[in-house]
């Protein structure tokens, strides 16, 4: 009842006169979390006869529908910045502000102070965004140098993209086949199948609606409140799209589910980074705007740089609260230099 008063409140800021364009924003970035809520809650009642491996998947793909429709409106609208921004915030929010505070609210709910969870996850997450982190770079390199490959970047991002998006398929067959036993085990579905896919439908549906307005409210916000593009592409949207998601996984951490809180941010990231971003790559040769690998190089080194924090810190299935603070503090570092920017 909440999130469709809220998505009704969109609607009504978008198309009244004499509104507030920075309320119509607001309105519009909660009636969005409410949406992904929603998708998510749904997604997981569909999925609990699926498995944890198969649930967790079909929630980060579904979950990512806000982020989809705001790239693609924001492309749309010729804003090639915000959409970047916004692709790249939902990866490095996950990585470095959730996952630190998942780590911290996880580590602290533990007698020894120490964090424990299965690798193989962060492992693969690791090298899904170290593989997109790759052509970033190297599209980045050749652009600087100016050299041949330059004047082909909308070329080898489309072959790049279709690229990645095999390797993420090549690891989702993976992770499903290779899915342990006792996590096959499902919990009783508090939703009927029928009601949870016409709820998935309608968050859907919302969510292209919602999206719209989000973007439309986007641009005389960050005029009135004099910020920037990328600050917010890459903090605001991102936390906004990806509210539900974060507040999920600190959650699980807290009451000591340690491997479905790091599952859920985990599955978000390499869902972003290797399957989302590559789509987008693709879809958006269909709109105004076309999107490529090529970001600007601080951007770049941020992703890189990222990938390989996120490595160092996760990958040995441990992780202590001085780690997570760690992982925080980068994401502020990185927010204070995309205001700047």
């Amino acid at each position: 009842m909440v999130v469709a008063v809220l998505t009704v409140a969109a609607g009504v800021t978008r198309y009244a006169t004499g509104i507030s364009h920075v309320l119509a924003f607001i309105v519009a970035g909660l009636a969005l979390a409410g949406g992904a809520w929603i998708v998510s809650f749904s997604t997981e009642q569909v999925g609990q006869r699926f498995g944890v491996a198969a649930t967790g998947l079909l929630q980060s793909t579904l979950g990512n529908l806000p982020e989809f429709f705001v790239v693609i409106f924001a492309l749309n609208a010729g804003d090639r910045i915000v959409a970047q921004t916004a692709i790249l915030g939902s990866i490095l929010v996950n990585a470095l502000l959730v996952l630190g505070l998942v780590i911290i609210a996880g580590a602290l709910h533990e007698r020894d102070r120490i964090m424990r969870f299965s690798p193989r996850l962060p492992n693969d997450t690791a090298t899904l965004l170290l593989v997109t982190s790759f052509i970033i770079v190297l599209v980045a390199l050749a652009d600087s140098a100016h050299d041949t490959a330059s004047h082909h970047i909308k070329t080898i991002s489309i072959v790049g993209a279709l690229a990645i998006l095999g390797v993420y398929g090549f690891w989702v067959h993976q992770y499903l086949t290779s899915e342990q036993p006792g996590a096959q085990e499902a919990g009783r579905s508090r939703l009927s199948t029928a009601t949870s896919l016409t709820l998935l439908v309608l968050s859907g549906i919302a969510a292209a609606f919602v999206s719209d307005w989000f973007v439309h409210a986007l641009e005389p916000t960050i005029q009135t409140l004099g910020i920037s593009k990328p600050f917010a592409g890459l903090v605001i949207v991102a936390i906004a799209g990806n509210a539900v998601e974060h507040a999920v996984g600190v959650v699980l951490a807290a009451k000591g589910q340690s491997e479905l809180a790091i599952s859920v941010v985990k599955n978000s990231i390499a869902q972003v980074a290797a399957f989302l971003f590559p789509l987008l790559v693709l879809v958006s040769l269909l709109t105004a705007t076309t999107l490529t690998f090529a970001l600007a190089p601080v951007f770049t080194g941020a992703l890189l740089g990222t990938a390989v924090i996120v490595w160092q810190i996760t990958g040995d299935g441990e992780a202590t609260p001085f780690e997570g603070v760690a992982l925080v503090a980068a994401f502020v570092i990185l927010a204070v230099v995309a205001a700047f920017e």
